[in-house]
């Protein structure tokens, strides 16, 4: 995902609520997300549909490697060889 531009990708509320689809069609058009504020402070991200499914499915892999780093530190891990072997018998079936 490309970084925020400071210049062009923070706007007040008020602003965004007077040119939503064109803040809409930026945010599809340079996929860098667009930060709301409210009162000065940030409020919310608007994001390109593309680039939080990407962010999602980067997510939950990394959710899924931490889950798994866990498991080989409890020692629920198995050798290389043995994983090999087993998914390769599994394919034979």
């Amino acid at each position: 995902m490309p970084r925020l531009n400071i210049d062009q990708d923070i706007k007040p509320l008020s602003e965004f609520r007077a040119n939503a689809a064109s803040f809409i069609q930026q945010v599809h058009r340079t996929r860098r997300p667009m930060v709301i504020t409210h009162r000065g402070k940030s409020a919310a991200v608007l994001m390109d549909v593309a680039e939080y499914e990407g962010l999602m499915e980067r997510l939950d892999l990394l959710e899924e490697l931490q889950c798994a780093e866990r498991q080989v530190d409890d020692g629920q891990g198995i050798p290389h060889d043995e994983a090999l072997s087993h998914i390769l018998g599994r394919i034979a079936q």
